[in-house]
């Protein structure tokens, strides 16, 4: 079977189940490739922090992207240690400087950060870009999707340069992906500043605020965004753009960083 090819190696984060589909031919009882979720509990100096339900993928990046988002960490070097294990569903993190105060534990589903505060996260940047050029980034980032073909039902994002794909992550949670490039590039020592972030699904407020923490100014989706996320967007200096696919798109805040258009 075609999509076996690339299920290799992915077991973590597919599986394999059986469906009956229906076509002109009629039905067709076959195997189908299903993303896989697991809840992952992150525990900060002995407490519990949080449980995400999340793709078993980039779990490192993921943890590191999500206590970035949160305020708790400001660089990689404020975590002493960390331990993964998929098995017992957790990640241990030590920090250098412990905190007396940390949240309470939470549950997130494809629910993003508890961050909305705007105040000191705007975005200035002088980053300009072509509307051909957000085009063909949205078009690298299908052909560089590694679930979703296979599984479907993931949402996938990724940091670019304007012209290449920095740095790229899928997750059955829209805002899991943001963190683990957020957590990737912490690591690896990747700036995000001057960045554009491209993400296949809706654009949210919660979005809007992960971009601004990671100060890119422009942000690309090949879906609509949400009222609030345009009025956010105007406020935080972040030129949101919508509905990119094929040869169109929409922009909804500051036109002036989509160069061409403004010619």
């Amino acid at each position: 079977m075609q999509e076996a090819i690339g299920v290799t190696g992915m077991k973590d984060v597919v599986a394999e189940v059986i469906c009956d589909r229906f076509s002109e031919g009629g039905w067709l009882r076959t195997a189908a490739y299903m993303p896989r979720e697991m809840e992952l509990t992150i525990y900060v100096n002995e407490k519990a922090l949080v449980t995400i339900l999340c793709t078993a993928a980039k779990l490192d990046y993921l943890v590191f992207g999500y206590l970035y988002a949160e305020g708790i960490i400001s660089c990689a070097g404020d975590v002493a240690s960390v331990r993964l294990s998929k098995e017992e569903s957790l990640a241990d993190v030590r920090l250098k400087n412990p905190r007396n105060e940390l949240p309470t534990l939470r549950k997130l589903g494809c629910s993003g950060s508890s961050i909305f505060k705007t105040q000191g996260q705007r975005v200035n940047s002088d980053l300009v870009v072509a509307p051909e050029e957000v085009l063909s980034l949205m078009q690298k980032l299908q052909e560089q999707m590694e679930l979703y073909p296979i599984s479907g039902g993931v949402h996938t994002s990724a940091l670019s340069d304007t012209k290449n794909l920095l740095v790229v992550a899928e997750d059955i949670g829209r805002h899991n992906t943001l963190n683990k490039i957020q957590g990737e590039c912490l690591l690896r020592g990747i700036p995000t500043r001057d960045r554009l972030v491209l993400i296949t699904g809706r654009i949210s407020s919660e979005m809007l605020l992960k971009a601004a923490r990671m100060e890119t100014p422009v942000v690309v989706s090949r879906h609509a965004p949400t009222e609030n996320a345009i009025l956010l967007a105007r406020d935080l200096g972040i030129t949101l753009v919508g509905q990119a696919r094929n040869s169109r798109l929409a922009v909804f805040t500051h036109l002036e960083r989509l160069c061409c258009l403004t010619n």
